[in-house]
């Protein structure tokens, strides 16, 4: 049972980093990458999907993104998209390929994402945490229906405070990363 819940914490937890590495790709550094396309939604046929599933986006050169929609007549729509979203790019058409030109970040910019980042990190840190606390209170119910003994418990949530403190490390380590890449010029 103590390994049960310590498996499922650990999944879960190792779960809460992935999706911050999945989002940390999502903020816009000074070079392009496909993956700040990932959360700008377009209309497609009365569903919204994301623009890498309805365009191959590919990154030529280091600050130029080229989105080659599947359907033609999806140009407009997913210029329409970027254009929406929070990026800050404008979509240049040519009636084929959309061309994303990334310009360099200035300070205030750089400041403001690194803000994102930490908000970011710091919501990773709070899954990880609620994900140890549900652990914990899995091991007091199990003490109460008499299922485990209290040492058992003991050194149950001394493994889960482990696990916990990995992962937390892990993610500062994320952050860091990605901060030390928006500061860089």
């Amino acid at each position: 049972m103590l390994e049960d819940i310590q498996r499922s914490a650990d999944e879960r937890m190792q779960k809460a980093v992935e999706v911050l590495r999945r989002d940390l790709q999502t903020v816009r550094t000074g070079r392009a990458t496909p993956a700040m396309l990932d959360k700008v939604m377009v209309e497609y046929y009365g569903s919204q999907m994301p623009v890498n599933q309805v365009a191959s986006v590919t990154s030529p050169e280091p600050r130029m993104l080229t989105i080659s929609p599947w359907d033609k007549s999806m140009l407009s729509e997913i210029e329409k998209a970027i254009q929406k979203s929070d990026l800050g790019l404008n979509p240049n058409n040519d009636g084929s390929v959309i061309r994303l030109v990334v310009p360099a970040l200035t300070e205030q910019r750089r400041q403001e994402l690194v803000k994102v980042v930490k908000k970011m990190t710091e919501d990773a840190r709070v899954a990880v945490r609620n994900v140890r606390r549900d652990a914990n209170d899995d091991l007091k119910k199990a003490e109460k229906s008499g299922d485990v003994s209290e040492d058992e418990v003991r050194r149950g949530m001394e493994k889960i405070q482990a696990l916990t403190d990995k992962y937390v490390g892990e993610i500062d380590k994320l952050g860091a990363a990605k901060e030390h890449d928006l500061m860089e010029i």
